[in-house]
């Protein structure tokens, strides 16, 4: 007798997508929905007729936003995918290929967020001179002012005022986003995009395009897109989502520790995206490094793939 259970075959993928959709709006309303209960709870009925204030940054409502920030990504990124791999009756594990990671590639995906900074600085000042035609240029200064609107309240978020504060920006700024984003993007889009075209290079990139543009941030478009792509890269060559949740993890948690080490020494936080200034073939050197590492990530891949 044949005691095998048959694998259970997944719906359509377009169909994944529509869902991943779907979940993420309800789930982004019902964890919204707690948070602002929790944050009548701390503010009192002033908080709906503040609540513009909040949104804008006002430092007095910033545990606030946080709340709102922390459940708003657990409810629109971590909960839809999960919903997703509920749905299709598969473990979450085995569906988003939760393979334990090695050292030596987390090592390597280290190296890789490391040689490729100066790459990534590159390109986010190439992405930074964007000029728009003459007949664009009311969208360009509005694209601006949302830019500028954005580094502001990026700049509150980061404000800390003790280590606590630390441990909740790391939390909320590194640690959910690399979990969420990771599972809802490669676990989940760019899963889906490749069954249903089977090209895991075009599911690749427009995943890295959707993720991009789901921040709202045009000045950061292209950097964030060629991180999309990275870590979808990632997650192709290992079968694993965890390298590509330790590379995001990286690039955020990056960033705030460098804004809490500013504020240590006293240093604006509105300088912390000025350019370090390398040399043209320090970024050079450090696209040729990034794109040799992938190379042998992809090739330990292969090789840990053989031995199993």
């Amino acid at each position: 007798m044949n005691l095998v259970k048959p694998n259970k075959e997944e719906i359509n993928p377009f169909l994944q997508l529509l869902l991943l959709l779907f979940y993420a709006l309800i789930g982004g309303l019902v964890f919204g929905l707690i948070a602002v209960v929790i944050d009548t709870m701390i503010y009192g009925m002033s908080f709906f007729s503040n609540f513009s204030l909040m949104m804008a940054g006002d430092p007095k409502y910033i545990d606030g936003l946080k709340i709102i920030q922390i459940f708003s990504s657990i409810g629109t990124f971590i909960a839809p995918p999960l919903a997703l791999a509920l749905t299709e009756g598969q473990p979450i594990t085995r569906f988003y290929g939760f393979k334990n990671p090695k050292p030596l590639l987390a090592g390597l995906v280290f190296l890789i967020m490391v040689a490729s900074m100066p790459f990534m600085e590159w390109t986010v000042v190439i992405n930074q001179k964007l000029v728009l035609p003459d007949f664009l240029k009311g969208l360009e200064q509005w694209m601006k002012e949302k830019e500028d609107e954005a580094m502001k309240l990026t700049i509150q978020l980061l404000t800390v005022r003790n280590n606590f504060d630390f441990v909740v920006n790391l939390i909320m700024i590194a640690v959910l986003p690399a979990i969420g984003e990771e599972l809802m993007f490669r676990g989940g889009v760019q899963r889906s995009i490749n069954k249903a075209f089977n090209s895991p290079h075009l599911a690749i990139w427009l995943t890295a395009i959707i993720f991009s543009a789901i921040h709202v941030q045009f000045y950061g478009f292209i950097p964030r897109m060629l991180l999309g792509a990275g870590f979808g890269y990632l997650y192709y060559f290992s079968g694993s989502i965890w390298y590509a949740i330790l590379a995001h993890f990286l690039n955020n948690a990056y960033a705030v520790c460098a804004a809490f080490y500013m504020q240590k020494h006293n240093m604006p936080l509105d300088k912390a995206d000025e350019p370090l200034g390398f040399a043209w073939y320090g970024y050079l050197i450090s696209a040729i490094i990034t794109i040799a590492l992938f190379k042998f990530f992809k090739d330990s891949t292969t090789s840990e793939r053989k031995l199993d």
